[in-house]
């Protein structure tokens, strides 16, 4: 393991265009539930299964029922950035770092001080009136009831995909420019199971990836570095 640590810092310490691409393991550590984990949402049990209330079409046929869920389970709004979102914002401001490209919705790495973010899931902290298009924060959107109303009268929306949904084209192709142009990738707390998000690793060229995991993954035989571990705590290491 120490090897492997060495090896990460001198990488960073060679590289200038660094890209982070990350997923639920990430916050996890800030306490926040993951889906595919022993202890994850899809392991739990309810009425429908998660995939089928994170649907597209739950959200139409069956609104107040994904909107109890989606307060239960998907707003962790006390969760704060941890040692991996707070070192990815360090490597932002010191101009190592360009991008993080995010699965997660859940805005801790902004929180940390990230800018340059792309989040290819949305974000639970951007809410809008399908209607009249006025925007909300998660905060009314937690204290809402049942179904969350605009005074014009509208549904606000979350602005997350849902399954049967497709990715924001623009988030999209702005993560896939990164990760074209970085001179190393580091993936972070993610199964890479989820598509098209894993799929997006695919437009890195260079020698230098780097994937740090609990578990074993799809990409697991790619990597030019591979750590097995907690991201925050490997990330931690670095200075």
């Amino acid at each position: 393991m120490e090897e492997k640590i060495e090896k990460l810092q001198e990488w960073i310490d060679r590289s200038k265009r660094i890209v982070f691409f990350g997923g639920a393991g990430v916050s996890t550590e800030s306490g926040i539930p993951d889906f595919r984990s022993v202890d994850g949402l899809y392991r739990q049990h309810y009425k429908y299964p998660p995939e089928t209330m994170l649907s597209h079409s739950f959200y139409v046929t069956h609104t107040a029922e994904f909107f109890d869920f989606y307060r239960t389970k998907m707003l962790c709004l006390d969760a704060k950035p941890n040692a991996a979102h707070k070192k990815l914002a360090e490597l932002e401001k010191a101009g190592k770092l360009t991008a993080v490209v995010t699965q997660n919705i859940d805005g801790l790495h902004q929180m940390a001080g990230s800018k340059a973010v792309y989040e290819l899931h949305g974000s639970v902290h951007r809410n809008y009136c399908q209607r009249c298009h006025k925007l909300y924060d998660a905060e009314f959107m937690l204290h809402s009831k049942g179904i969350p109303t605009c005074f014009c009268g509208g549904t606000i929306k979350p602005d997350v995909v849902l399954y049967e949904e497709g990715l924001d084209q623009r988030t999209l192709y702005g993560a896939i420019e990164a990760i074209e142009r970085a001179d190393m990738l580091i993936i972070g707390g993610t199964s890479l199971a989820v598509y098209p998000a894993a799929s997006l690793i695919d437009y890195y060229r260079g020698d230098r990836l780097v994937l740090i995991n609990r578990d074993a993954t799809p990409q697991d035989g790619n990597a030019d570095l591979l750590i097995q571990g907690s991201i925050g705590e490997i990330l931690s290491r670095i200075h």
